[in-house]
């Protein structure tokens, strides 16, 4: 088993005790609620007359559900005013700090942790939404979990897991002009596959992640889930500690050099031992981009289509994609762009999109939705001008939220669209329709697809 890594350090400093069924009680430190998962949690905590143990370690936010055209209210759908409805009135009830609609500062659960300070190296941190990886980026043990385990959460403050082995993945040389994180991780995924990471965590190294800022790395992070991994994370440094500083929950001056202390103590160390390593060349990535019904299914965007030979499940998603074997992937038609999601709508996502779309003009056979992750990079983004380049080339710019990244909201995929994304998965119905057809890839792609109608190389 793996050793003197920082998921060894951490599992251990959090542990409460160890289970006669072998799992570990651990103690959590950031417990993050959004409006889907959390109505039965609070309900099962009235009904045993429970309290929340800690509720100073819990945020909520409101994402999943929330209209990106106009958050008047009531909405629209009153199974999504519920839903808000039923989250204000739990957390008032429980003394819960809420970033709802009118606060400002809501948005993503996974972008608003982060750009609040809330997120800090060397937490174990939960939500229930399986995009929690997002903030192992941090150098935290973050995972999603379910509705059960939140209401024990909430009353305990505390989680059962077994412990899991650790897989170090080197990203090693640089990364060329019009490669991205997103990218990295596709490929990441595409190499191990996506039960690849079952019963791991992930450790990101290598220069190439080093040299990433922490946008980046929160999207290498938040894709771990879909290679399999409940867990994956970067050793903290220099870039982490200085985007926490300063921000509005973050360790005060007078605490910031102990914060520091501690931070820099849990690193993996020199001599940590691995169960499993794999070294990916970041000088020889090029942009990725799916094409099947898995972030798995994937290809450069010189390559062409594989041969399925037999494989059934090739054979399902070329079906459904309606996609020819052996075809490149550059030129296939779409009708939809999206850029947002909690991969990828944080502000310099935006700036990439926005620096192909500028003096450009969105397909007439496309809509293309750009939708901010939060509402601080909402006004980020305005104070910029990038909502000016945006709707100047016939984009959609729109209010925060988790928006065509999943069919919880009104933004959704019609028939079988074609659909460019910078989300994070391509499954059958994701985006709303049974018969909608999504291709992942990073927000300049996205872009430079809105503008060709069809998926091409944002480097050309």
């Amino acid at each position: 088993m793996a050793e003197r890594t920082l998921y060894n350090h951490v599992w251990n400093q959090h542990t409460v005790d160890l289970l006669p069924n072998g799992d570990t009680q651990l103690f959590i430190g950031l417990h993050l609620v959004h409006e889907v998962t959390s109505p039965q949690a609070f309900s099962q905590l009235k009904e045993q007359g429970e309290t929340v143990a800690y509720p100073d370690r819990t945020v909520a936010t409101v994402d999943h559900i929330v209209p990106t055209d106009s958050i008047a209210r009531p909405f629209g759908d009153a199974q999504a005013e519920a839903m808000l409805s039923a989250l204000h009135a739990n957390t008032h009830a429980f003394g819960i700090r809420f970033f709802g609609l009118d606060s400002g500062q809501y948005g993503i659960v996974h972008i608003v942790g982060p750009e609040l300070g809330f997120t800090q190296p060397g937490m174990t941190i939960v939500c229930g939404d399986s995009h929690t990886s997002t903030h192992g980026a941090f150098g935290s043990l973050a995972f999603g979990i379910g509705t059960t385990q939140i209401e024990h959460v909430l009353a305990t403050q505390t989680v059962a897991l077994p412990a899991l082995k650790v897989r170090q993945i080197q990203v090693t040389g640089s990364l060329v002009p019009g490669v991205s994180a997103k990218d990295v991780i596709l490929k990441i995924i595409q190499t191990l596959g996506v039960h690849g990471g079952i019963g791991y965590a992930y450790e990101y190294a290598g220069s190439v992640i080093e040299s990433m800022d922490m946008d980046g790395r929160m999207t290498i992070c938040n894709m771990s889930i879909e290679g399999g991994a409940r867990v994956g994370y970067i050793n903290p440094d220099e870039t982490t500690f200085n985007y926490i500083q300063g921000r509005p929950f973050a360790p005060t001056a007078a605490h910031w050099g102990k914060a520091i202390e501690y931070w820099t103590s849990i690193r993996t160390k020199p001599d940590a031992v691995f169960d499993d390593h794999l070294v990916i060349d970041g000088d020889q990535l090029e942009p990725m981009v799916t094409w099947g019904i898995h972030p798995g299914q994937s290809v450069g965007i010189s390559e062409r289509l594989p041969l399925p030979n037999g494989d059934a499940d090739m054979l399902r998603a070329y079906t459904h994609m309606g996609l020819q074997p052996g075809a490149p992937i550059a030129g296939t038609p779409i009708e939809v762009a999206f850029i947002g999601s909690c991969t990828n709508a944080r502000l310099p996502d935006l700036r990439a999109a926005a620096a192909v779309l500028k003096n450009q003009r969105v397909h007439d056979s496309v809509r293309c939705l750009v939708v901010p992750g939060s509402a601080t990079i909402k006004d980020q983004a305005e104070a910029e001008g990038l909502d000016v380049v945006f709707k100047a080339a016939g984009a959609d710019w729109r209010s925060p939220g988790c928006s065509m990244c999943l069919a919880m909201n009104p933004d959704q995929l019609v028939g079988d669209e074609r659909c460019a994304s910078s989300s994070n998965r391509n499954f059958i119905g994701r985006q709303g329709s049974a018969t909608g057809r999504t291709f992942l890839m990073s927000p300049a792609m996205v872009a430079t697809a809105a503008i060709h109608g069809c998926i091409a190389d944002c480097r050309l």
